[in-house]
């Protein structure tokens, strides 16, 4: 069954960067969609960004378009987020989950439901 584990989290002051690393295991990745979810303590959980299972279609929310990155690397059973530029508000806790494209077929790439295997995740804080 596949397992995705995140990793890459920690403190860092605004403006600066950070990359997060989804890595996969007891199955491939090659057929799913990748998503990235964040979430605060007490509130829901939203989507961030999310990657096809090609790598050639890239959605990221409007928050963080132009300064985070999905990219994939299947050779090495990871998805990769860097994060520019981050500012206090992308303080979360960010978590990966993977999503077969049947289900996105017909709804949003940001719709949790079509999303499972979902990682521990790893915290993100941004602060001076």
């Amino acid at each position: 069954q596949l397992q995705l584990v995140e990793s890459g989290g920690g403190l860092v002051q605004p403006g600066g960067s950070l990359k997060l690393s989804c890595v996969a295991s007891g199955g491939s990745l090659d057929n799913y969609w990748i998503g990235w979810f964040r979430q605060a303590p007490g509130k829901e959980r939203e989507a961030v960004s999310a990657i096809n299972s090609k790598g050639g279609n890239r959605k990221y929310v409007d928050s963080v378009e132009g300064r985070f990155t999905i990219f994939r690397d299947d050779a090495k059973s990871t998805v990769y987020l860097q994060m520019n530029s981050l500012k206090p508000e992308d303080t979360f806790a960010y978590y990966c989950a993977a999503a077969t494209p049947f289900c996105l077929l017909t709804a949003s790439w940001s719709d949790q439901r079509c999303y499972r295997s979902w990682g521990q995740g790893t915290q993100v804080t941004v602060s001076s």
